[in-house]
């Protein structure tokens, strides 16, 4: 028979998934909930990396060992994260519907799962909030640098944000303090109060030359530099994921937000339709928690 528009779909297995898809009906107000974007990240260099043994602490975490092909809501920061932040992650490549995690009610939605934590509020940030959490982001690009109107939208979505030049793109110790910042954020929390961390990384964003080895701004960043900016966040994940599950389990989801290029076919840079900027790295899994 054939599904009505207005109808929500069963939670399934996704064919086109490399991960299993959790009830998030339970996950929400039980477990904590980290997202990490792993912003300007492709999908290839990404995979490369897996497959080579080069993000250790990254693939041990990974359905399988490899990451989930997906396709971005959008071609550059804000865009997507305002897409993620009302439910749309990047999206399963082939055709769907495709169950969703988190999804704002409306009407007719036919991603909309038996499974997916459904919000009353406009964004998930809200709905989490409505549901008892501690919403914390930890930001990155100049879209969470509150310099301004603009890049005050999305980090005024949560009750704690923050950001300063040590967390942003020109740093190359940016995701250390990330990280430290982080592990701060979770002390800090009452033991019986649930967390949703947001950690927006901004190492793989231009300019990224200062993590391969001997470079200097005059080498400029390459897709070897890319590479080398995504080895040292593997260098320093585990302790963000030691830190969100200190206190009980954690959902975490990691993902790019969107790609970006380096000279494919005369294009150089991200906001716009090439494949190396739409296709994205995807995953989600589960942290346990302490014993």
């Amino acid at each position: 028979m054939m599904q009505q528009p207005d109808e929500t779909i069963a939670t399934r297995p996704d064919s086109n998934s490399t991960a299993a898809q959790p009830d998030m009906t339970a996950v929400v107000g039980s477990d904590d909930i980290l997202l990490i974007t792993l912003d300007t990240l492709r999908y290839d260099v990404a995979c490369e990396l897996a497959a080579a043994g080069r993000i250790p602490n990254l693939a041990r975490h990974l359905p399988g060992g490899r990451w989930e092909e997906r396709h971005a809501p959008g071609s550059f920061t804000y865009a997507s994260h305002q897409a993620m932040f009302a439910g749309f992650l990047p999206t399963p490549v082939g055709q769907g519907p495709h169950p969703r995690l988190f999804a704002a009610e409306f009407g007719g939605s036919e991603s909309t799962a038996a499974g997916t934590f459904v919000f009353a509020e406009s964004n998930l940030v809200d709905g989490l909030a409505a549901a008892g959490y501690r919403t914390v982001c930890i930001g990155g690009v100049g879209f969470f640098n509150r310099r301004g109107a603009l890049g005050s939208v999305l980090p005024d979505l949560f009750d704690e944000a923050h950001w300063s030049p040590e967390l942003g793109v020109t740093s190359p110790t940016s995701f250390e303090a990330q990280v430290d910042l982080a592990a701060r954020v979770v002390g800090g929390l009452p033991a019986e109060r649930r967390l949703f961390l947001f950690v927006n990384v901004s190492a793989l964003h231009q300019p990224n030359w200062f993590f391969a080895e001997g470079a200097t701004a005059d080498h400029g960043d390459t897709r070897a530099t890319h590479a080398a900016a995504l080895e040292y966040v593997d260098r320093h994940i585990g302790r963000l994921f030691a830190a969100v599950s200190s206190r009980r389990r954690c959902f975490a989801i990691v993902c790019s937000d969107h790609g970006t290029t380096y000279g494919e076919d005369g294009y150089t840079g991200h906001r716009l339709g090439h494949p190396a900027v739409w296709t994205v790295p995807y995953a989600h899994f589960f942290l346990p928690g302490p014993r």
